[in-house]
């Protein structure tokens, strides 16, 4: 083999090998991937199956239910269009109340109700998660980041 040609086969294979860590890398990339979606969107079906994703809003004031004997607890979340139903096991953080705005990492079951991975809450009372303002500016009678919707 001459010279040239070892040089063209090395060149080639470290492209090829170039190529596969980028596909690789890619690929991970989008399983990593969280898109945020308001529960307008997730009822209306417009969010990825079997896959993870963020949704946001603000808290049902009187949704909170936990579950005796367990970290269990179920509520409501709304963009105020529509509403989706959160269940989380574990503690909640500790600035978690009704009618503030959370988002929550996880996925949707059959039957239409959002198992959380994990709950963040907004960390004061002027800061909203900017995909949840906005996502509650779009609704009709839009909230502020305090999360009072006009006319209430």
């Amino acid at each position: 083999m001459t010279p040239r040609r070892k040089r063209l086969l090395l060149v080639g294979g470290i492209l090829v090998g170039v190529g596969l860590a980028t596909g690789v890398a890619t690929m991970a990339f989008r399983e990593n991937l969280s898109y945020f979606y308001n529960p307008t969107q997730v009822t209306e079906g417009q969010v990825p199956r079997g896959r993870s994703f963020r949704v946001g809003g603000l808290v049902t004031k009187g949704s909170l239910k936990r579950v005796p004997g367990n970290e269990e607890v179920r509520f409501v979340v709304t963009d105020l269009n529509r509403d989706v139903t959160v269940a989380y096991t574990g503690v909640l953080p500790d600035l978690f109340r009704e009618g503030q705005g959370i988002i929550a990492h996880g996925r949707l079951d059959g039957s239409g109700v959002f198992v959380a991975d994990e709950v963040l809450a907004k960390h004061d009372e002027k800061y909203m998660p900017p995909e949840v303002a906005q996502s509650l500016k779009k609704a009709p009678g839009g909230a502020g980041p305090g999360g009072e919707g006009k006319g209430t």
